[in-house]
């Protein structure tokens, strides 16, 4: 089950990050952002891309097994 939610974090963080760095998000967007003029990539929107970026291992893991052949997820505390 913890192989399933490793999985989840990066593509969780990344459509969070979309969703930060997209252009009219109501009436709250004036409180949250510096101004209209500033880059998407900053404040949350940056936090969240760093964030996919941290928890990518699993992914990359998993494709690594796939492509040697190997299992696709290992229970947890065994190794392949």
């Amino acid at each position: 089950m913890s192989s399933f939610l490793s999985l989840a974090a990066a593509p969780t963080f990344a459509i969070m990050a979309l969703l930060s760095a997209t252009p009219g998000g109501g009436p709250l967007e004036a409180l949250c952002s510096g101004g209209h003029e500033a880059s998407p990539l900053t404040g949350m929107a940056a936090m969240y891309v760093l964030m996919s970026t941290f928890h990518s291992a699993p992914w990359l893991k998993l494709i690594s097994r796939r492509r040697s052949g190997g299992p696709d997820l290992a229970p947890v505390g065994e190794k392949p």
